[in-house]
């Protein structure tokens, strides 16, 4: 119309034409984008965000993540936006027979079920793992040295979401200090490890990316025995109250028990915390 209107055309006759009411077209005019539209679409930025962020997440906590993030809106309306471009829950929709459909590997792998190290900071691996409480289930994601078996870094917390390996990982970098530059962070394809922050955490760090096959737990056994180890141990020893009751009992045993006292044949019978001090001991002061 605009076109017609440079042409000699009057916008009256265009309009009558093309059967459109004048107001609606000088309103464009004036404002190609309403605040209405570009409100909609900075919360949808919001939400898609989080999402890809933690796929297990329904409606109400994505709502939840796009207020953090400065976008507030009621669950009503993150509903309708989730709903009208198929942002669903990993656990809300079935993806097949054998559930969830799995996600694509952001890395290689490049370990392929070779978990040894010749010194601490070359190879880690991590995982997550569950277990109930009377209040609801605790999560623990943990980064194991292949060298040493020594947790380096650990986060513990009742929601499984990517922040939880984040927080990991840099837990692990900061007890190790800076000499991690290139060691390789071996992982399975859960989401919270393809995340965009936990791919963006290993690059700011200088660590390499590697992940195992899908529905394969032999291309993580390493990490896998450590937490069938700790269920034995602390996990599956009682029924848990409270989180915090469970949390305290799994930091003070990977401490005390599995880094000072827990001896281990592959090590020479010694424990994780002597093996470092014997082959590097700057390490084993960081």
């Amino acid at each position: 119309m605009t076109e017609l209107a440079a042409d000699g055309i009057p916008v009256a006759v265009s309009c009558r034409v093309l059967k459109l009411s004048r107001p609606p077209y000088y309103r464009w005019l004036t404002e190609a984008v309403t605040t209405a539209d570009r409100i909609s679409a900075e919360r949808a930025n919001a939400l898609f965000n989080a999402h890809r962020d933690d796929p297990e997440f329904g409606y109400r906590f994505l709502a939840d993540e796009a207020e953090a993030a400065g976008e507030p809106m009621s669950e009503r309306t993150a509903w309708r936006i989730c709903s009208a471009n198929s942002w669903w829950s990993s656990f809300g929709k079935k993806r097949g027979r054998n559930g969830k459909k799995p996600g694509p590997p952001v890395h290689d792998d490049l370990v392929e079920r070779d978990f040894t190290a010749d010194s601490p900071n070359q190879l880690w691996l991590t995982d997550i793992t569950e277990h109930w409480t009377d209040e609801g289930k605790l999560y623990l994601c943990a980064i194991k040295d292949a060298c040493s078996g020594r947790i380096v870094g650990y986060s513990i917390d009742s929601r499984m979401q990517s922040r939880l390996a984040v927080a990991a990982l840099n837990n692990a970098v900061a007890r190790r200090g800076n000499n991690v530059d290139g060691c390789i962070v071996h992982s399975d394809r859960g989401s919270q490890f393809r995340s965009r922050k936990f791919v963006f955490a290993l690059n700011r760090h200088g660590l390499v990316g590697s992940m195992g096959r899908v529905g394969a737990a032999g291309d993580n056994a390493a990490m896998e025995s450590f937490f069938a180890l700790l269920q034995r141990n602390v996990l599956d020893r009682q029924r848990w109250a409270t989180r915090d009751q469970l949390r305290i009992a799994i930091v003070t045993w990977i401490e005390r028990t599995y880094h000072r006292r827990r001896r281990q044949a592959r090590l020479g019978r010694l424990t994780p915390i002597e093996y470092e001090t014997i082959i590097n001991p700057a390490a084993s002061a960081a």
